[in-house]
């Protein structure tokens, strides 16, 4: 099913298709079953071939950004290991291993065309903080802007929860809201998302998603069994549907298809961008890059003012703290009942706010000093759940 189509095509999806070809800046996303062998050796003509699509749409004027997952991989066959290692060690070996030799193909590939490779490596805790953050922004446009190449993969080497949970589907998605893509082309060895078993005769393709009701009804898990495994597509889904949220075209399909796809063509699926403000940058890391290092339990005061009136929170509406972080950490904050209602950078240890809650700001400031005269969680650095 790799052919474009070409039968009745809604106008909204004309419109998307249209707007991917015409990209000023567009985030490509290649995944490591694309670009190895089956042993896990990197395949030079898979990525040879990649390149050359990328280096056309450069050609055309495209910014292009190269979000590749392979590192660990390509780095099991010089290591001698025969199947992909389940401890951390092992892959964060494979991955130091494999990461050079991944950048060094792509930079062989992309000389070939008079264009520059740039190593980007990321970590969800890099993009955590503020500081990070901004700088990972500045390094990425300024090499746009002096026509290299980004090649940016999580730095796997030294990521924890992130190299065994986390998918480069999702960084590709933070990234293209980073940096303020207009498209993102996720690419795998599916060529679209089905409305079941592509197995079975009578799935038919998803050709566009308007939004979250358009899958209602399709078991995301069964949807894309064709060799990524039933997490690969519910991860791509959900990291189509963050690019869309902060106002992406995103296409999913094969690498097969990456040609046609960035020219517009008809091939895999269309999630359509949801329509209305972009959330901030800061909003978007937070609510899907990161995971709570602790929790503060609100009173239902704190929670509507911190959900509904879209308030800071206050030391005054906590009663209850869990777990141990410490400032500058995501929290995540709770109603009474358990349930996250938001999440946010907390401004004190985990120690410290047993003292402060249920007490007023000035009455901290008074009694421990005029540094407590501040927030919990200040409302720029918070995000409704």
């Amino acid at each position: 099913m790799d052919s474009v189509r070409t039968e009745h095509i809604d106008e909204l999806e004309v419109a998307g298709r249209k707007a991917v070809a015409n990209a000023r800046r567009v985030v490509v996303k290649v995944g490591s079953s694309s670009l190895t062998t089956p042993e896990g050796r990197i395949d030079s003509g898979r990525i040879r071939d990649l390149v050359e699509v990328l280096a056309a749409r450069r050609a055309l004027g495209q910014e292009v950004i190269l979000v590749s997952s392979g590192a660990v991989a390509a780095g099991m066959t010089p290591l001698g290991l025969t199947r992909r290692p389940r401890d951390l060690a092992s892959q964060q070996a494979a991955a130091s291993v494999g990461q050079g030799l991944l950048l060094a193909s792509y930079t062989a590939e992309l000389a070939g065309h008079g264009l520059t490779a740039a190593q980007v490596l990321l970590t969800v805790e890099d993009m955590m903080r503020r500081v990070q953050h901004r700088n990972a922004q500045r390094t990425l446009r300024r090499l746009l802007d002096i026509g290299a190449v980004p090649i940016v993969n999580e730095n796997d080497t030294v990521a924890t929860h992130e190299i065994r949970f986390g998918d480069n589907d999702r960084l590709a998605a933070l990234v293209a809201h980073l940096l303020r893509a207009d498209a993102l082309v996720l690419l795998s060895d599916v060529d679209a998302l089905y409305d079941g078993n592509p197995s079975d005769p009578s799935t038919s393709v998803v050709d566009l998603v308007r939004g979250p009701g358009d899958l209602d009804g399709i078991d995301i898990g069964s949807a894309g069994k064709r060799g990524v495994g039933t997490g690969g597509m519910v991860t791509k889904v959900e990291s189509a549907r963050i690019a869309t949220e902060a106002g992406v075209q995103t296409v999913l399909t094969s690498a097969a298809n990456a040609r046609a796809a960035l020219a517009g063509e008809r091939v895999g699926t269309l999630f359509a961008p949801a329509e209305g403000r972009r959330p901030s940058t800061r909003q978007l890391w937070l609510a899907h890059a990161t995971a709570g290092r602790g929790s503060l339990v609100l009173d239902p005061g704190a929670v509507v003012a911190v959900v509904s009136e879209k308030a800071s929170l206050l030391p005054a509406g906590v009663v209850k703290v869990m777990g141990d972080f410490s400032a500058g950490d995501p929290v995540d904050l709770r109603d009474e009942e358990g349930t996250v209602v938001a999440r946010g950078l907390v401004n004190y240890d985990a120690s410290e706010v047993p003292d402060m809650m249920g007490r007023s700001t000035r009455w901290l400031a008074r009694e421990m000093g005029p540094s407590y005269e501040r927030e919990l969680v200040h409302r720029d650095d918070l995000v409704i759940l």
